[in-house]
């Protein structure tokens, strides 16, 4: 790694979780020069609202959070 890139990412270390998720996402959405994060955001919001009519007109199966969570349970190493 790079010095300066090393300097950077020893100071991100001292930043609280919220202002490490702030600069996560900065960083992501500069890579992609195709979509702001508004463009994804609404992207996002459009798909929530798609599986929300899926859902609401029982074209999508379901599955209980508590089933989930037991499936996701029976997977970790004991």
């Amino acid at each position: 790694m790079l010095a300066q890139a090393q300097q950077i990412y020893d100071e991100a270390l001292t930043l609280s979780p919220i202002e490490k998720v702030e600069l996560i996402e900065h960083l992501y959405f500069s890579l992609d020069s195709k979509n702001s994060r508004q463009e994804v955001d609404k992207l996002w919001a459009e798909e929530a609202e798609d599986r929300l009519t899926a859902y609401e007109n029982g074209e999508i199966k379901t599955t209980p959070a508590s089933e989930v969570f037991a499936e996701i349970n029976s997977m970790r190493p004991q």
